[in-house]
């Protein structure tokens, strides 16, 4: 029975994923770099394979036993999803909140009936979501915008070396990437494309946002934040207002300050007092465990609103340049440091398109809603995760979308074609 249901659940699969490679292969410029990525990604996720990861080893251990539960005593697991605790055979798994590690626990033990507890095929069935959800996102920007530079979210998304790696194998940022650009497809086809099959749309987006939100929901709530801001802006826009770029930026950091306030109405965990708080005691446990390593240091950091705003931009910077080619003992560390020395020469080739009025093709609030969702999540990173080695491994969470803005511009635009 086991092995009946798994074929089948895979061959469904796999005539999913046939039908949508048929459909993204006829983009235009794009179509042909869909199977060279695919094999990428493949490959990475194959090297993630080859020594598993403390948390890949975590995952598929309590999936194993929450999908053993699923087949011998399918109602108790059905009353155990909606919550933080996990009871099976003696053995128990408790967590409180919103842990994003019970929840893909929770995932891989559904996926488990097609892979029945393979790590290779869970590593590939996330892969896939990843690589499903960019294409989805260079799919949706090359129908809306045409007239942008092709390559640069397929450059982002999908040829970037620390996304590509990051983004596969039994990852969470595989799941969080790939929802976030979905999410991210989703609101820029409601916002800017036509009106015809909206409902679709609709229900992916919401799938896809709760999927982002189970992942890491801090980001999200961000995330969630500025799209909001270009939703009303796109609104406005439609009535003949908002017309002025300054209006629009006003619009956007109103909304933001006002979701911030209103968030901290519904939890304590938004007040300010106590995320100053939270970020303080996460810096210090972590950079207390990263003293023998490479990793940031803020010595005049305090729990106050003003002292993390003082620090903000430093945070910002650090966490796209460190660390440095010459930091650290491991080729880990250097490839890490030469990446982030062409990520530092890609900003300021933007840099200097800005100043030129030569910085693409996206519209204003486009560009304004994901650097802003990429500032706060820089700075965000950086006050709370002094370990370099995490730091490189976290910031794949927004680089991409900081990519996709670096090669907008038009001297990108030159040297892709």
């Amino acid at each position: 029975m086991k092995i009946f249901l798994a074929l089948l659940l895979n061959t469904g699969l796999l005539w999913l994923l046939w039908q949508w490679l048929r459909r993204v292969r006829q983009l235009p410029q794009l179509g042909r770099w869909v199977l060279p990525t695919l094999a990428l990604k493949l490959l990475a996720t194959a090297i993630t394979l080859i020594v598993l990861t403390e948390d890949a080893l975590y995952f598929l251990d309590w999936s194993r036993r929450m999908t053993d539960q699923l087949w011998q005593a399918p109602g108790q697991w059905l009353r155990m999803l909606p919550t933080d605790e996990f009871h099976w055979q003696g053995a128990k798994l408790i967590f409180h909140g919103f842990s994003n590690t019970l929840f893909i626990v929770k995932l891989l033990s559904v996926l488990n009936l097609a892979s029945l507890g393979s790590a290779g095929l869970n590593a590939l069935y996330l892969s896939v979501f990843s690589f499903v959800g960019s294409w989805e996102l260079v799919r949706q920007l090359r129908r809306l915008w045409p007239e942008a530079v092709p390559l640069a979210a397929v450059g982002a998304f999908l040829l970037w070396p620390t996304v590509v790696y990051w983004t596969s194998g039994l990852t969470k940022e595989s799941l969080l990437v790939g929802s976030g650009a979905l999410v991210l497809a989703a609101v820029l086809r409601l916002a800017y494309g036509p009106y015809t099959g909206r409902s679709w749309v609709v229900a992916g987006l919401l799938a896809a946002a709760l999927l982002h939100f189970k992942m890491r929901y801090f980001f999200a709530v961000v995330l969630f934040g500025v799209l909001a801001g270009l939703g009303l802006i796109r609104v406005l826009q439609q009535l003949g207002l908002a017309r002025n770029r300054l209006v629009q930026l006003a619009l956007l950091l109103s909304l933001l300050a006002g979701g911030s306030w209103a968030a901290g109405e519904v939890s304590t965990l938004f007040r300010p007092n106590k995320f100053t708080s939270q970020l303080q005691r996460n810096y210090t446990a972590l950079l207390r465990v990263s003293a023998d390593r490479p990793h940031l240091r803020y010595p005049n950091l305090q729990p106050t609103t003003e002292s993390v705003v003082r620090h903000a931009p430093v945070a910002a910077l650090n966490t796209l340049v460190r660390p440095w080619p010459w930091e650290g003992d491991s080729v880990r560390y250097v490839a890490a440091g030469l990446e982030n020395l062409l990520l530092l020469g890609l900003l300021g080739v933007a840099s200097v398109a800005v100043v030129r009025g030569r910085a693409g093709r996206l519209p204003f609030a486009v560009v304004m809603a994901l650097l802003l969702y990429c500032v706060l999540l820089a700075a965000l990173l950086g006050l709370t995760t002094p370990n370099l080695g995490t730091l490189s491994r976290y910031r794949v969470t927004f680089l991409p979308f900081l990519l996709l803005l670096l090669l907008q511009n038009d001297y990108v635009r030159r040297w892709l074609k």
